[in-house]
């Protein structure tokens, strides 16, 4: 199986540097290139395609949620990981908001990191219980009141496709594992998206967890 396939992205160069110790004794892991700006990291994740970008949230020049939402809308099969310093719930649903496949942070355990890296690699997504945990509250604290449209008005093929969604699949991902186009999936994704009110994959991962299509 080959390697997967990374790009460290960190203003530190300590940072890359302590890192790059830890991924390189990865048999499984390849890191392809190392950038400390996001205008670097977009130019380098053009170059090298990678499988996996681990990408710092705060950066002088260009921030890791605007670079992260220039190589998602380039690039949509490149998972990218956040790994920061940050754990306020803004900074975390403003990179899930630009298309993050997951939210770590550099005090996690290095286990839980590799982890990780091997999770969005697979396509699904990591939240680390830290911010898994602000995900739940987020609904908690909104209540009934602002509570979007139940899922009972959803087809069972709709609630299918939003909890495929709320996993961080794709739509080429959603059709091969429910056996229909993807363009399909387009349609029903859109059907959702009107039902309930909600457009991006932050909210339709919030709405699946308040209503137990995803366990949190």
């Amino acid at each position: 199986m080959p390697p997967i396939k990374l790009i460290l992205v960190d203003d530190h160069d300590i940072v890359r540097a302590g890192l790059r110790m830890l991924l390189e004794a990865q048999p499984n892991i390849e890191i392809v290139a190392e950038a400390s700006s996001g205008a670097e990291a977009i130019a380098l994740a053009e170059k090298y395609q990678p499988n996996v970008i681990l990408m710092d949230v705060t950066m002088p020049d260009m921030n890791g949620i605007q670079t992260t939402r220039q190589i998602k809308a380039h690039h949509p099969k490149i998972a990218v990981l956040a790994l920061t310093i940050h754990e306020e719930e803004d900074y975390f649903f403003q990179m899930l908001d630009a298309g993050a496949s997951g939210y770590i942070p550099k005090r996690a355990a290095p286990e839980d990191l590799l982890r990780a890296i091997h999770t969005v690699h697979r396509g699904e997504v990591f939240l680390h219980s830290s911010v898994a945990g602000a995900l739940v509250k987020d609904f908690l604290e909104r209540g009934n009141a602002d509570s979007p449209t139940e899922p009972s008005n959803l087809t069972e093929r709709e609630q299918e496709v939003l909890t495929l969604i709320a996993e961080g699949l794709t739509n080429k991902q959603i059709g091969e594992k429910l056996g229909i186009s993807p363009k399909t999936v387009a349609r029903h994704r859109d059907n959702i998206t009107k039902k309930l009110n909600l457009s991006s994959r932050a909210e339709l991962t919030r709405y699946a967890i308040q209503k137990g299509l995803i366990p949190p």
